[in-house]
């Protein structure tokens, strides 16, 4: 084979992320079971975590054969308030999952949403896709429209743009801006790119507003546009192609 011809077959995926996206490990875990020899390729000790996979390879975790990951897939589903985003809840509380166990393959979600918010979540076979897409590194940006119950003042809300401090927890730049009131309640539209836990309610909480309503819009690229409530839809293979960060 010349070089050139080596050149062009491809190289596959790298052993750590493949095994990310087969729900084995994280990449950085897997990469610790190379270094401990607990992977084979075809047979073969892997010694080098720089090692490639591709179609028909046989990968063994343990001496387990590890079956080959699933196309990368994603869906965009409205989450109605009431459902809990996670795969077991101690409290016997109805989940995403349990809802959706009938219509999608076993998934995980990109980011949460709490029992009492509602929106656009996102679904993917993918654990490591889902967690690259939650890291504020990735740059999403996450979007809002909240009603609080109180009198928003517009000046603090433009404040929080710079972040703010509460209960001895920093969040970042958050953008806040007013856009209707109606008696004692007022619509928000709220945008950040970290998504802690309840960040929207305990910022809110701070400014003495009362969330009432929390209403996820958009998760980066994708949006909940007209999805109606309680219905999921595949994002195209192409569309997620072009919309996922390079890695």
């Amino acid at each position: 084979m010349t070089a050139a011809d080596a050149a062009a077959v491809p190289r596959g995926e790298r052993i750590a992320k493949w095994l990310a996206r087969a729900g084995i490990a994280s990449r950085r875990d897997a990469e610790r079971l190379v270094a401990e020899g607990r992977i084979r390729l075809n047979g073969a000790a892997l010694t080098h975590p720089a090692s490639f996979v591709t179609q028909g390879d046989i990968v063994q975790v343990d001496g387990a054969v590890v079956e080959a990951p699933e196309r990368r897939r994603l869906w965009r589903y409205h989450k109605p308030d009431g459902l809990m985003t996670t795969h077991r809840d101690p409290q016997g509380r109805p989940t995403v999952f349990d809802k959706l166990k009938e219509t999608l393959p076993r998934v995980v979600s990109v980011g949460r949403l709490d029992l009492n918010s509602e929106g656009l979540l996102l679904l993917t076979n993918d654990g490591g896709l889902a967690r690259q897409l939650e890291l504020p590194e990735t740059g999403w940006i996450r979007r809002y429209r909240v009603r609080v119950h109180g009198a928003p003042d517009e000046r603090a809300l433009a404040a929080l743009a710079q972040g703010v401090t509460v209960g001895g927890v920093r969040y970042g730049p958050i953008e806040a801006g007013l856009d209707a009131r109606k008696g004692a309640n007022a619509w928000l539209s709220v945008a950040l790119r970290e998504g802690r836990n309840r960040e929207v309610r305990r910022v809110m909480a701070h400014l003495g507003l009362q969330v009432t309503r929390l209403i996820r819009v958009a998760y980066g690229p994708f949006q909940l546009g007209n999805l109606e409530r309680g219905a999921v839809a595949e994002v195209p293979s192409k569309v997620l192609r072009e919309q996922l960060p390079r890695d």
